[in-house]
């Protein structure tokens, strides 16, 4: 796993603790996206919104931090797996943005340094 540190939550609600694998192996998924060497934690909270039987009822919220850096995703669905599929989409473009800009960053970068050494 390319987190350091996982933490779960489940806030009293027994059926989420079997959820931990789940999340694990969709999470796995973004360590394309995270840059090597860099420390990781990810925080991950389940809870059961309302009393309701039926509808969006579940709600998964996790926190990544990376390098100091916070990234939040959460969603509310009919089921703890629809919740954490819709968490990690988030999750993705989110980290997938910050990879953006950090390579347009270097891009511009480099082309500033080809620019002054050109000069003289």
């Amino acid at each position: 796993m390319t987190f350091s540190t996982i933490s779960y939550k489940y806030n009293g609600i027994e059926e989420a603790k079997s959820l931990t694998s789940v999340v694990e192996q969709r999470l796995v998924t973004l360590q394309k996206l995270i840059p090597d060497g860099a420390e990781s934690v990810c925080e991950v909270e389940f809870e059961k919104v309302s009393a309701h039987h039926n509808g969006r009822i579940y709600r998964v919220e996790t926190n990544l931090t990376i390098n100091g850096r916070l990234h939040r995703a959460e969603a509310t669905e009919n089921t703890f797996e629809e919740a954490i599929a819709k968490v990690r989409d988030q999750l993705d473009y989110e980290l997938s943005r910050a990879k953006d800009k950090r390579d347009t960053l270097g891009k511009r970068a480099g082309r500033a340094l080809k620019s002054l050494l050109s000069r003289g």
